[in-house]
């Protein structure tokens, strides 16, 4: 790691993942201080003036390589629980010299529950989560009121010159839709923390896919249909 002007750490030439001293332990206080443990991840890369995209559950990076390579001036923050691959997409993220994207190893809900600080970052993308079918483990399933809470608290709110950041969700899962159509339902209509609107697809996807990850790509040669949203942060 290398110290920038400002004294902050700057990932090193070929630095992918997130390193321990750049993600310290839980304070002990956390429970009655929370804002003790947040972390700023804009600072983890070169550039933390641009604008901060998360990707939950990145999987082996297709999305990331794919969207980081045409977009330089965002940076992209793939975090993916299972350390196989996590370890693949840095290596793959590492080959194609991209600059703009770190991964880090960890929960994706309790990072933006505990980690993340408000209002820092544009996009946070959430495709093919893990559909958790059987009932006994809904509770694993990541659009929860507690996510939708954190996400919309992590996301930039409008201003003059840009709008709202927004969370954009693809599954093909019917159950796991309709259970995120009632929370929808319930974060847009009853509560106005978001607003729905139609998801398009992002500038790194093929002609006829929604985004381009190895899911998608499996997915459509078995035939699956597939559900879509995004929610832009009002308020």
């Amino acid at each position: 790691m290398n110290l920038s002007r400002s004294g902050k750490l700057d990932p090193a030439p070929g630095m992918v993942a997130i390193a321990p001293e750049e993600l310290p332990p839980l304070p002990d206080d956390i429970l009655t201080n929370p804002e003790a443990a947040r972390i700023d991840p804009r600072l983890w890369f070169t550039h933390p003036d641009h604008p901060l995209e998360i990707e939950i559950g990145s999987g082996k990076g297709t999305f990331l390589v794919q969207q980081a390579a045409i977009r330089p001036e965002t940076n992209y923050l793939g975090i993916e629980w299972a350390r196989e691959y996590f370890t693949y997409a840095c290596d793959r993220v590492r080959r194609h010299n991209l600059r703009n994207v770190r991964l880090l190893c960890a929960d994706a809900v309790s990072f933006l529950h505990w980690r993340a600080p408000d209002a820092c970052c544009r996009v946070i993308h959430l495709y093919f989560s893990d559909p958790w079918p059987k009932k006994k483990h809904h509770k694993n399933r990541v659009v929860r009121d507690e996510f939708l809470e954190h996400a919309w608290r992590v996301l930039e709110p409008q201003t003059p010159d840009r709008p709202a950041g927004e969370l954009r969700i693809v599954t093909d899962h019917d159950d796991y839709w309709q259970w995120m159509e009632r929370h929808f339902t319930r974060w847009c209509d009853e509560l106005g923390r978001f607003e729905r609107e139609p998801f398009h697809a992002p500038d790194s996807a093929r002609e006829g896919e929604l985004v381009g990850t190895n899911f998608e790509r499996k997915f459509r040669q078995e035939g699956r249909a597939f559900h879509a949203v995004t929610l832009r942060r009002r308020g």
